[in-house]
């Protein structure tokens, strides 16, 4: 049988596991007429089966996920197991997120050039216009003169350690909200996710610039790269989860939209979940070494520490390359499908 010849045949019952799960999850099994509940079952058997045909043949990846994302539905309510427990959490963290990050690096990719690509523009913005400082800018850094703030720094006159705390609690939200809205964004087909990427490599490019047009583009990264390493990484991998969710809108890949928008959802979440790691390891350095500038933490140490953090984050993303260097033999107890 051709592929094309066994979705046809086969869609109307994944519709209906389908339609059996949304209902069940929403109602709980008990909401279910016992005839549903056994023809949830059966179904539940078919589908495994038609995941492993698919599988076997090697067919479709969209159709694959779905397939197992319906078969992984069914078996949470069938055999529920225990509620999630932090050994749950650590393995998604240690394992689960950069075996998805592996998976879905390209949307990185692309979140990434879309930053750099802000960043460049405003960079060369404000070298070719200084005059657009007001737009370009961020408001709280226009009236900042460079060589006076690493001054007042340099003699302890900065801002106080309430000031920093305030401070750094109010980026990390605002970066945080940031990740959230390229998320979201990624329903506008990608354009408003795009655009966040892009406007927020501008302001950091813009300022750059002014800090670089100062002859201080040494302290300036020595004041970003130690928690911008982690953060940028951060904002990038949640505007890759939004442009997860508009490949789902934008190419369902022989799915209706709908199924593709909710399967991609799936994805997209457990990429924005394993941000949240990356923002609490940003928000503790830019509360601490960010913070303090030279003469007490020289540039070139700030810019050290940098480097290192930056390659202990890349180090532990693409850690999932490395097990797959060296895959690891299935253990006998292991599940068929999942």
């Amino acid at each position: 049988m051709e592929m094309a010849e066994f979705i046809e045949s086969r869609r109307p019952r994944w519709e209906k596991l389908e339609r059996l799960l949304d209902q069940s999850e929403t109602r709980g099994l008990r909401g279910l007429s016992l005839e549903d509940a056994r023809t949830l079952g059966k179904l539940y058997r078919a589908v495994s089966s038609d995941l492993l045909w698919v599988r076997a043949r090697s067919g479709s990846a969209d159709v694959s996920a779905y397939l197992n994302d319906l078969v992984g539905r069914a078996y949470a309510l069938t055999y529920p197991g225990r509620r999630p427990r932090f050994a749950d959490v650590w393995g998604f963290v240690a394992r689960g997120f950069p075996a998805l990050f592996h998976r879905e690096v390209r949307m990185y990719i692309a979140a990434v050039l879309l930053f750099l690509a802000g960043g460049g523009f405003g960079y060369l913005g404000m070298l070719v216009d200084p005059e657009a400082a007001h737009y370009l800018v961020p408001a709280e850094h226009l009236d900042l003169d460079p060589v006076q703030r690493a001054a007042d720094e340099a003699k302890g006159d900065g801002m106080t350690a309430d000031q920093q705390a305030h401070f750094s609690s109010y980026l990390f939200t605002h970066n945080i909200q940031v990740a959230f809205l390229a998320f979201a964004l990624g329903v506008t087909l990608g354009l408003g996710t795009a655009i966040m990427l892009f406007v927020n490599g501008l302001f950091l490019g813009a300022l750059a610039q002014v800090y670089a047009a100062k002859g201080m583009a040494g302290w300036f990264w020595a004041w970003i790269l130690p928690h911008g390493i982690p953060e940028v990484t951060a904002i990038c991998i949640a505007g890759a989860a939004g442009l997860v969710i508009a490949r789902g809108l934008v190419a369902p890949k022989g799915l209706t939209r709908g199924q593709a928008l909710r399967m991609e959802a799936v994805t997209a979440v457990k990429l924005l979940f394993g941000t949240l790691a990356l923002f609490v390891l940003a928000g503790f350095i830019e509360g601490t070494v960010s913070q303090i500038h030279p003469p007490k933490l020289s540039v070139a140490f700030k810019v050290t520490f940098a480097l290192v953090v930056g390659a202990g984050v890349y180090a532990y993303l693409f850690s999932d390359w490395l097990r797959d260097a060296h895959p690891a033999e299935p253990g006998p107890d292991a599940p068929p499908v999942a």
